[in-house]
């Protein structure tokens, strides 16, 4: 547990850093921008101010030039606000053009009436040419607005699908971590002497005693072992096979615990063909049986319940016991890592969409709980 929230503190401290960084690299490039922006056009201002023949204060043209691109600036940086409501970062190119084509328009006449506003009504500049009208004047100033903003927000939306494809690389490359960390762990706890030995007792006792049974316990065993090895190599599979896999589990189980343990499955059939993580109701369904009734004396019942609602699979494991919230004797033989990892899986399958959590149903029944969407993410 230590690890883990060693793990969780350096992963936050890891976010904040890279959220620095983004903040420091959007106000260099905003700043920078915008300032050589400002550079040409004060060039282009006092270039033409110059041919025109006109008698202009060259400060006055600078100061106007100056307010112009702060405004810009200002409301294309407070132009993010609508983008992170409208949550437009989460868009693909194609619904994303039209909607920052259109938005650019509104900005650019946001931007050209402040200007007009400003210099012909604030200031009383006086009308520079005679030749071209104001409402003509205004719409080409729009339509070069616009071709700026449209520049901004493709700079500004390149950089966020480029910086959300590397963390979707990142979140595939920690997923494949994790379903091998799983997998492993999976074999560790399926595959280890104590398991096997268990089993190989209690096929022992079989062969003389029950052999047709026997001979189903070894398909029960080797089904297992499969799956496990198979599975890994997956990132879901239908609740169904899962299901199989933890009836197998659960026989294999019977046989040693015989009438102390108890199954009782509660299963929609509308369930079955749900994806869910490989090991997640294995993982689940062991955690039952080693903490709710290897440790009771006189058992209990290990029931399964699985519902669709709300465009996901419910998944419910119950056992009997209390769940441990200080030092026990089931909290210091667990270290919890099982439940961790695959709810860690979850979450980088699913996002915060899914979610597993262990509660207390009563004071003598512990509940395992999964929410697990249909579809995981997709970059």
């Amino acid at each position: 547990m230590e690890n883990a929230g060693t793990a969780l503190v350096v992963g936050l401290e890891d976010t904040a850093g890279r959220d620095r960084a983004k903040q420091r690299l959007y106000v260099l490039f905003q700043l920078g921008g915008w300032g050589c922006f400002l550079a040409v056009q004060v060039f282009f201002a006092l270039y033409f101010s110059a041919r025109s023949g006109r008698v202009v204060n060259p400060m006055d043209t600078i100061a106007m030039v100056c307010m112009g691109v702060t405004s810009g600036l200002l409301i294309s940086h407070y132009s993010r606000a609508f983008v992170a409501r409208w949550t437009w970062k989460q868009l693909g190119w194609r619904p994303l053009v039209l909607r920052v084509a259109a938005f650019a328009v509104v900005l650019a006449v946001v931007w050209v009436s402040f200007g007009f506003l400003y210099n012909f009504g604030v200031l009383r500049q006086p009308w520079p040419d005679a030749k071209y009208s104001p409402p003509l004047v205004f719409s080409l100033q729009c339509v070069n607005a616009t071709f700026i903003f449209i520049g901004w927000f493709g700079l500004y939306f390149f950089y966020h699908l480029f910086d959300r494809f590397n963390r979707s690389e990142i979140e595939r490359l920690r997923l494949t971590t994790h379903v091998k960390e799983a997998e492993l762990r999976a074999l560790k706890s399926q595959v280890n002497p104590h398991f096997i030995f268990n089993s190989l007792n209690s096929l022992r006792a079989l062969i003389d005693e029950n052999p047709v049974r026997a001979r189903e316990a070894v398909t029960q065993l080797a089904n297992l072992l499969r799956y496990s090895l198979q599975s890994g190599q997956l990132e879901t599979v239908p609740f169904e096979d899962e299901l199989r896999v933890a009836n197998d589990y659960l026989a294999l189980e019977q046989v040693r615990h015989e009438e102390r343990l108890r199954i009782r499955l509660d299963i929609a059939p509308e369930t079955l063909s749900l994806p869910i993580p490989p090991m997640l109701l294995q993982t689940l369904v062991e955690n039952a049986v080693k903490y709710g009734i290897s440790m009771r004396p006189g058992g209990g019942e290990v029931a399964i319940i699985a519902r669709r609602e709300n465009n996901a699979l419910r998944l419910q494991v119950t056992n009997p016991g209390v769940l441990a919230l200080g030092p026990s004797p089931r909290s210091a033989s667990s270290t919890g890592l099982g439940l961790q990892n695959a709810a860690e899986r979850l979450r980088l399958l699913f996002g915060d969409r899914a979610s597993l959590q262990l509660r207390a149903a009563s004071p003598e029944q512990v509940v395992a709980e999964a929410i697990v969407p249909f579809s995981p993410l997709r970059a």
